[in-house]
């Protein structure tokens, strides 16, 4: 698509989470020890998953590739924001804030249906033990997988294309630590009902129809619990869900706040301190409440560690 009306603005000056010069070093480290966590725990988890054949069930590829999507999640904004920590001049170029703005609203989506599948999984496994093992065969798995990255990184390359249209010819500083919809909306010297709208509908859209899933599957799966006799099953039941259900509320938690909300200089404020749920804590603890709560990684990882 060539743009008619080609941008004024060739950089954008990132804000950050505050302006306050005493505070950047502390939030550098601050924030640097939380991505060093994240890529340790996520990748750790990968590599897990990866060498012990005890887990290479349904349940852990789709934790690996929930792992591989907070890696890259944290990734897209958090080098950028330590560099700006450091830095006098906070630019990003236009062209690297469509390309994050890209990756950010492109692995959103592509999160929103991996945590709507792991919720599928749980009802199968659950609800249908019998034929769990031939309906969620490795093709299966594999569609699975690749369904929720497909269709999230065309929904991303969709929303920036709107994103593209618009005409920023004045301010060019975005309040916010990464480049988001929300604040270069603000922005634009352009007509932007229709980028809004979009957002709106395909945020909406999204949100809805995936915790429509989880919600669905976990109404079937207590239905399931509840008929069952043994009181360890029931336990083992809602050990297996727990883990997931947490992942879910601080996710879908933090970005219903950030999105569905019409974009004032009041909700970009609030969406800084929302943002950094979803973009720093939840990739970060997401590993550590599944390692914690699931008998099986310990087991591997502690087997790991005595091999080596």
């Amino acid at each position: 698509m060539i743009r008619e009306n080609s941008t004024l603005v060739t950089e954008f000056i990132l804000l950050g989470l505050t302006e306050c010069q005493e505070l950047q070093p502390i939030l550098f480290v601050l924030f640097f020890v939380i991505y060093l966590i994240t890529v340790v725990g996520n990748l750790g988890m990968i590599v897990l998953i990866r060498v012990d054949f005890h887990l290479h069930t349904p349940m852990y590829y789709f934790l690996a590739s929930l792992s591989s999507l907070d890696l890259c999640y944290s990734t897209n904004v958090t080098p950028k924001m330590l560099v700006n920590f450091l830095s006098e001049k906070k630019t990003i170029s236009y062209a690297a804030c469509l390309v994050q703005c890209y990756f950010f609203i492109a692995m959103v989506i592509t999160e929103y249906y991996m945590l709507a599948v792991m919720a599928y999984d749980r009802y199968m496994a659950i609800c249908n033990p019998l034929i769990y093992t031939s309906k969620m065969s490795k093709g299966v798995c594999i569609r699975l997988i690749a369904g929720p990255y497909v269709y999230g990184f065309l929904s991303g390359l969709m929303e920036t294309m709107w994103t593209y249209r618009l005409t920023f010819c004045g301010s060019n500083v975005i309040n916010h630590f990464y480049c988001a919809d929300p604040p270069l909306i603000r922005l634009s010297c352009s007509d932007t009902y229709i980028k809004e709208t979009s957002m709106f509908v395909v945020a909406g859209f999204n949100l809805t129809n995936s915790l429509l899933i989880i919600l669905i599957s976990y109404m079937l799966i207590l239905i399931a619990i509840l008929r069952m006799r043994s009181a360890e099953g029931r336990r083992k039941a809602f050990s297996t869900c727990g883990s997931h259900l947490v992942a879910v509320t601080v996710f879908y938690g933090t970005l219903f706040c950030m999105y569905v909300r019409p974009p004032t200089d009041k909700s970009v404020e609030q969406s800084k301190v929302i943002a950094v749920f979803y973009t720093f804590v939840s990739p970060m603890l997401n590993p550590i409440i599944y390692s914690l709560r699931n008998k099986d990684v310990k087991q591997a990882f502690w087997k790991l560690i005595r091999k080596k």
